[in-house]
């Protein structure tokens, strides 16, 4: 983990009391484990202010209300540093611009996360490029996940970010739970609800044909009932009728169903012997990251830096119309013979996690002039 930035420093602030921070978002599971595993208070995030027409009961957090600049007006003397990580989506660079103001106003500093260099919601690269247009420029210090995505951010805003991995997704009991027995091998896909950067027909086509070769192997592609919702965004009723098709002729098994709990997402990844992520544009993954806590080997596509973030098998995936058939097969081919179950520990994940959070802290301390943690 290295921090490579030195940019001018900010007014001192009191070196006693806990940091306050105001965690754009702060219920996501990322975010959350990026907090030290053992409660201790040296960091305290805000909750996230409840959106207009949130149900009272609701621990929904988008749209973030953080970001309106009236907000930092009304709470600056809350918080010590702001730190944005998702849910900027249908921001516009001028919105932005006066969030980053009003910031600067308040002497407040930004820390960015770059989580994402190409927006997998949006087909249309440019919204995105547009905001981190602003954000990389303007943030105090950055953070990143992956070495390569770095490199990215040097090369194209000459800014250099803090590279700290991924904290765990899965909670306990979960983590520690041994993978079921099985005798056959299960190949995964999870439709979703057909993100933009998606190519499900393409992979699962070439999937359908590649598992039936193999003995003992099967295909299952999960999909949510929106997709077959003519109100819905998902809609899209020739995709589903070309699942429903080849789930008729054996070559899968269709399951359709509404958003999984976490629970049921952890039973359903368990279950998976390879959970093959149908990507023709991303960064990294979350997916990627709850896979192999649970010991899930994954098949991801060679767009992103998922094989920095997590060990996995790779095939070129980068083209709009999805995979290369041979590179993809091959890839199938190798966990059905191999069987990779890359998977860490639950006590490598908790010191792990401690140590993002100490970097989250140490870094914190340097923006507000305190002495460093481990100094």
């Amino acid at each position: 983990m290295t921090s490579q930035t030195a940019l001018p420093s900010l007014p001192a602030r009191p070196a006693a009391g806990p940091v306050r921070v105001a965690s754009v978002p702060a219920g996501h599971v990322y975010v959350r484990h990026c907090a030290d595993p053992h409660g201790e208070a040296d960091v305290v995030r805000l909750d996230d202010p409840r959106p207009n027409g949130a149900p009272s009961t609701s621990q929904r957090w988008w749209p973030p209300v953080m970001l309106d600049p009236a907000w930092v007006a009304e709470h600056h003397r809350e918080f010590d540093v702001y730190h944005l990580h998702f849910g900027f989506d249908a921001q516009s660079p001028r919105q932005l611009s006066e969030l980053v103001s009003a910031l600067r106003r308040h002497g407040k500093p930004l820390v960015y996360t770059v989580h994402d260099l190409r927006n997998p919601h949006q087909p249309d690269p440019r919204p995105h490029e547009a905001a981190l247009d602003v954000l990389v420029p303007a943030a105090d210090r950055l953070i990143t996940l992956t070495p390569g995505a770095a490199t990215q951010i040097r090369r194209r805003w000459g800014r250099s970010a803090t590279v700290l991995p991924h904290p765990h997704v899965v909670e306990q009991p979960a983590l520690s739970r041994p993978r079921p027995g099985r005798d056959s091998f299960v190949v995964g896909v999870h439709a979703k609800s057909l993100r933009p950067n998606m190519a499900v027909l393409p992979v699962t086509r070439v999937l359908a044909e590649t598992v039936a070769e193999l003995p003992g192997a099967e295909l299952r592609v999960n999909i949510h009932h929106e997709v077959a919702d003519p109100a819905a965004h998902a809609y899209a009723p020739e995709v589903l009728s070309e699942l429903r098709e080849l789930h008729e002729r054996g070559l899968l098994e269709l399951r359709e169903h509404d958003y999984f709990s976490d629970e049921q997402l952890w039973d359903y990844l368990a279950g998976l012997d390879l959970s093959v992520l149908p990507y023709t544009f991303g960064t990294h993954s979350g997916w990627l990251e709850a896979c192999h806590d649970l010991g899930t080997a994954v098949a991801a596509p060679t767009c992103g830096f998922y094989a920095e973030q997590r060990p996995c098998l790779s095939y070129a995936g980068e083209a709009p119309e999805g995979p290369d058939p041979e590179s993809l097969r091959a890839v199938i081919t190798e966990a059905y013979e191999r069987r990779p179950a890359w998977r860490s520990t639950p006590g490598e994940r908790a010191k792990e996690r401690s140590a993002v959070a100490a970097a989250h802290l140490d870094l914190y301390h340097e923006l507000l002039g305190r002495t460093p943690r481990c100094a």
